[in-house]
């Protein structure tokens, strides 16, 4: 990337790229919903389709980031994206578990090679924080949208509608990926700076990141589950996704205003926490009321903590390779969560899922404590 701040066009294909291929962070509830409800499939079942997208995905990212700084970004964008709505587009054919294993696998791996470059350039431009914080704007207002009108579309048209939406919004990815994702114009001391070695605290920042993405997943396949089945009803449920979608409006700017206020290496040791103390009301309540209010909260946690978590493996790591792998870190986690989600369901209730976040909030609090203990983050301003 050049020195100089992105055109408005390139910014816009960034965010369009972050939204297409972060779709799961949004849709899961829907997705998951969709597979049980729709293609008669068990909870487990429905989280291994969705485990094997998010599974692709880390296989992706982990392949693109050692290699992000010899390759042309806005090329395995654009083919990535493609071939995940190509993906998608085929699963609205059929309804043949293993056609819909091959193809959601396939799509994870697009999609998340997309991602990976997508987060890569992000990461090595300038204010990584803010930018990620502009895209994880973009992603709560896609999310509104996914979430209040996916729900009324699979109601009227079907199962093969969501992956038609899926399918769409990866195309337009691709498309403004082609036109405009920002092309890297000869080395820049930041890409220098990329040969060296990455300092070691930055994996237990993945690690914490993986806690987090795992903890959101498993709970978040299932939010809209536990509020039908709890008989809260279709119209309120659906009406708390789309809350949650307008809340996530809050978390991303607020984290770019409070960069320089709040130390990133306090605001991940309390992001696990709050998702867990969330997680565990979700799973427990039988009232709708404080159900409502904690999975209205519930994804916001996540976006302003991972914008937190973002900046701070910048700072130790400026030269992108680490944050192209953001996908892999978060999606190691979440491809465990639905298909560990819906086995704990099956096999022992909603309550376990909230008891089970409880080992793995500590896990990621005693990574990120590891991590914040870095000179680079403790000289942060």
């Amino acid at each position: 990337m050049n020195d100089h701040a992105p055109r408005r066009a390139n910014r816009i294909a960034l965010m369009i790229g972050h939204c297409a291929g972060m779709i799961d962070l949004v849709a899961l509830p829907v997705w998951v919903g969709t597979l049980i409800t729709r293609y008669g499939l068990a909870p487990q079942q429905a989280g291994l389709l969705a485990t094997l997208f998010l599974g692709g995905a880390v296989c992706a990212s982990l392949f693109w980031a050692p290699r992000f700084q010899r390759i042309a970004p806005e090329r395995v964008a654009g083919w990535g994206f493609g071939i995940a709505g190509i993906a998608f587009a085929a699963m609205t054919q059929t309804s043949d578990y293993g056609a819909m294993a091959a193809l959601h696998a396939l799509a994870g791996l697009a999609a998340g090679s997309a991602l990976s470059v997508t987060h890569g350039t992000i990461g090595s431009g300038e204010q990584p924080h803010r930018s990620f914080a502009m895209a994880g704007l973009a992603l709560a207002v896609f999310g509104i949208f996914i979430l209040g009108g996916t729900p009324v579309l699979v109601e009227r048209a079907g199962g093969p509608a969501l992956f038609k939406v899926f399918a769409a919004v990866m195309i337009v990815a691709a498309l403004t990926s082609v036109a405009a994702f920002p092309r890297r114009q000869g080395a820049t001391e930041q890409g220098q700076r990329s040969t060296a070695h990455i300092d070691s605290t930055v994996w237990y920042a993945a690690v914490g990141i993986s806690c987090m993405g795992l903890v959101q997943a498993m709970m978040f396949s299932f939010v809209e589950r536990i509020g039908a089945d709890r008989g809260f009803g279709v119209a309120a449920v659906t009406g708390v996704l789309v809350a949650l979608g307008i809340v996530n409006l809050a978390p991303a700017p607020l984290a770019a205003l409070l960069e320089r206020r709040w130390p990133a290496r306090y605001v991940v040791l309390a992001g696990p926490v709050v998702q867990a103390t969330l997680a565990l009301i979700i799973s427990h309540s039988s009232e709708f009321a404080p159900y409502a209010g904690a999975t209205a909260a519930y994804a916001a946690v996540m976006i302003f903590t991972h914008t937190f978590a973002f900046g701070l493996i910048a700072r130790l790591d400026p030269g992108g390779r680490a944050l192209s792998a953001t996908p892999a870190m978060l999606m190691i986690g979440a491809a465990i969560g639905p298909v560990l989600g819906g086995t704990l369901v099956q096999h022992a209730g909603y309550t376990s899922l909230g008891n089970a976040t409880l080992a793995i909030a500590t896990v990621a609090v005693c990574c990120f404590a590891r991590a914040g203990r870095t000179r680079a983050v403790l000289s942060e301003a």
